[in-house]
């Protein structure tokens, strides 16, 4: 009799997309290279205002491209101006770095820059995370047609600073997928029911945000094996667990989420998360070997000018033992040695000018 109806406006999704741009560019000069199917595909968790904002700052940065051959004293613009007036993909792509969707705004998400060249080695992980998360997002016809069913998820585990986070990042990235990174504390507060509540609205963010990867670091701090938390206030632990079991089990095929666990612990997980259907799949990340070794250094200096006397193969050989992280900073190292060498010897030569010009 009275408010009886509920009415759910959600977020659109590709299609609804496609419309709302088609909608707000039916006025606008578009360039030929101009894909709105491609901009729909990549505006995830863009409602109707956001697409709206993001036509009228591409079509600003078409303008602001053209503002040289503006003259702002005259009172028109010169015809032929006017009809090189377009707007290109690149200006979409320009507006979509700018641009901060309503449904993601509360929770950091984004589509992480690491590409699988800043990655040295791991070529079997490469592989099998590929066929893992970036196949069933780009062949989900595949999947249907031989009936198998997506993995959801994937455990890495393995000595700190060997590339798991890096490796979660890369994969988010080629399939041009968000990505939400949580460190298993952050979800942890003081006040009862808070810790669960927060889980919830991680997996509700990533079903909006989808296709997503839901990344889990230190995951060993909130999925302890249960009943062993002596002294927890109340069991809280053990409701966290319990809840991120039930939006795992929660979660729709047809959302693709992929949710990354990351431990340097996999012994004290709770043994439920690891059982098929969850993070069914795990995957140890070892310690690079020498060839693993000679890629991480080579991708670590690949935006770096090196010397033709430096040897990264008797590098590789002597840093046996070294994790990923270990050999990036050995390079920043030498980079910021580099670095000083120049300054001070530019410093050098500058005092030498001033105390004798004549022999410069």
């Amino acid at each position: 009799g009275r408010f009886d109806r509920e009415v759910d406006i959600g977020i659109p999704d590709a299609t609804g997309r496609l419309e709302i741009l088609q909608i707000h560019t039916k006025n606008m000069k578009l360039a030929d290279d101009v894909d709105l199917e491609q901009v729909a595909n990549e505006t995830h968790g863009h409602v109707g205002a956001d697409l709206a904002a993001l036509c009228s700052e591409a079509a600003l940065q078409a303008i602001r491209k053209k503002m040289d051959l503006i003259d702002l004293e005259d009172e028109t613009i010169d015809a032929e101006v006017m009809n090189s007036l377009a707007v290109t993909m690149d200006d979409f792509r320009w507006a979509l770095s700018q641009s901060n969707p309503s449904a993601l705004r509360e929770t950091v998400v984004e589509v992480p820059q690491v590409t699988w060249e800043d990655i040295g080695g791991l070529e079997d992980v490469k592989r099998e995370l590929q066929e893992l998360v970036q196949y069933p997002v780009e062949h989900p016809d595949k999947f249907l047609k031989f009936g198998m069913t997506p993995s959801k998820g994937v455990l890495f585990y393995g000595p700190p600073g060997c590339g798991k986070t890096l490796l979660a990042k890369a994969i988010a990235n080629e399939c041009q997928a968000n990505f939400i990174s949580i460190k298993g504390p952050e979800l942890l507060t003081m006040w009862f029911g808070e810790s669960e509540a927060n889980v919830r609205e991680i997996f509700d963010k990533a079903r909006q945000a989808a296709p997503c990867v839901l990344f889990f670091d230190e995951l060993d701090s909130i999925a302890k094996a249960r009943g062993g938390n002596i002294g927890d206030g109340g069991g809280a632990a053990d409701r966290v667990i319990n809840q991120i079991l039930t939006e795992m089990d929660g979660m729709s095929t047809k959302k693709n989420v992929f949710i990354i666990g990351a431990t340097n612990r996999p012994d004290i997980i709770d043994p439920a998360i690891l059982r098929p259907g969850r993070l069914d799949q795990l995957i140890y990340i070892p310690l690079p070997d020498e060839k693993s070794r000679v890629a991480i250094l080579k991708a670590n200096l690949r935006k770096s000018p090196v010397a033709k006397d430096v040897d990264l193969d008797f590098l590789a050989k002597m840093t046996n033992g070294f994790s990923g992280a270990d050999l990036t900073e050995i390079c920043q190292r030498a980079c910021k040695l580099a670095i000083r060498e120049s300054i001070e010897s530019e410093i050098r030569r500058e005092r030498e000018r001033q105390t004798n010009p004549s022999a410069m």
